[in-house]
């Protein structure tokens, strides 16, 4: 996978300024790629142990093979980008320090938390957000922690939800050993994220999908309190399209049944993780969905801050978020050698 935006032998002396890029994901590796071409000295920061954000951490090596993206890392670095790791930003290092030490700024940190159900049983021991859990297996099946910190999900697991990560989800706990995996998602395949190739994937590989069915409760184990055993499912029926265009699910009244699982995945959304400092914005303007608000040409509210990918545009695919890294870029170009003039609300 190649982010570099140029030949090696063609790039260029840094001279036209600096620029720190926080996260090394899709969005923040290909505008790397293209400013770096265009001869600016490039700092990418990242929480994570090495770069590549959620293709090394988040999805499965069948779908993103991680050597391609490792090899495309490294010519970045020999282009002359540097790379700083294992640095959380708003917690190692101030946002408003980096502000200070660089020309500009490019928020690209993605959409790193799970959006979590409220249903009663919901904080049980066996509960987990799928996104983290998987993130934590990929850091310890690479050597990152110990295989012994990633809980164990027991002998069946229910995944709860119906895109990517879902699909991922089932995955990785077929990859732990778990022996009966079920996803429930309270639509049918046909308006899934991930689309119905992917549920029957999962169907070839002896996951048990379970359409039209929602979690209404976690329930907890009798003869170990605090643990969920079970979940208390209700059957959807399919209305009138809501605000995302797709049939509304309606519940089935006195429909509830109940599905034993040692563990549950939650899966259901993702949300933004902007890189601030605890109890401050620093002047960055935020959507109502927690995203980054942005004007067309990727600034912020705040004067050479400018913010790309999912964090920008909220959870998408590889491709946008790279693309989105990739137009950012150009702006933040202009905007170094003095051809974007003003900023947005000054």
């Amino acid at each position: 996978m190649r982010f570099l935006g140029c030949r090696l032998e063609d790039v260029p002396v840094a001279r036209r300024g600096s620029v720190v890029i926080i996260g090394a994901g899709p969005a923040g590796l290909g505008a790397a790629g293209r400013l770096v071409c265009r001869g600016h000295e490039v700092v990418v920061v990242d929480k994570m142990p090495e770069p590549g954000g959620l293709l090394i951490f988040g999805i499965p090596e069948f779908r993103i093979p991680k050597d391609r993206v490792r090899a495309g890392v490294a010519e970045l670095r020999e282009a002359g980008v540097e790379f700083k790791t294992g640095i959380v930003v708003g917690k190692d290092v101030s946002l408003e320090n980096l502000i200070r030490e660089f020309d500009a700024v490019l928020i690209a940190t993605g959409t790193w938390e799970t959006r979590r159900l409220r249903i009663p049983g919901a904080e049980l021991e066996g509960v987990y957000g799928a996104l983290e859990y998987i993130v934590n297996y990929f850091l310890a099946k690479y050597g990152y922690r110990p295989l012994e910190s990633v809980p164990p999900l027991g002998e069946r697991s229910v995944v709860v939800g119906g895109g990517y990560t879902a699909v991922d989800a089932c995955h990785v706990a077929l990859e732990r050993g778990v022996r009966e995996v079920h996803l429930v998602y309270r639509r049918t395949r046909r308006e899934a994220p991930a689309g119905p190739e992917e549920f029957k994937r999962l169907e070839e590989r002896g996951v048990v999908v379970h359409e039209l069915v929602s979690p209404k409760r976690y329930i907890e184990c009798s003869g170990r309190r605090g643990r969920v055993c079970g979940v208390e499912l209700i059957r959807m029926e399919l209305g009138e399209p809501d605000e995302t265009g797709r049939p509304r699910p309606i519940p089935v009244p006195g429909s509830e049944f109940i599905l034993e699982t040692d563990s549950v995945l939650e899966a259901v959304g993702l949300r933004p993780t902007p890189p601030f400092d605890p109890g401050t914005d620093h002047g960055i303007r935020l959507n109502r969905d927690g995203t980054i608000w942005t004007d067309e040409f990727f600034r912020t509210s705040r004067r050479k801050v400018f913010a790309a990918g999912d964090v920008r545009h909220g959870p998408s695919k590889i491709g946008p978020a790279l693309k989105s890294g990739i137009d950012a870029s150009q702006w933040i170009h202009k905007y170094l050698v003095g051809e974007l003039k003003g900023w947005p609300g000054l």
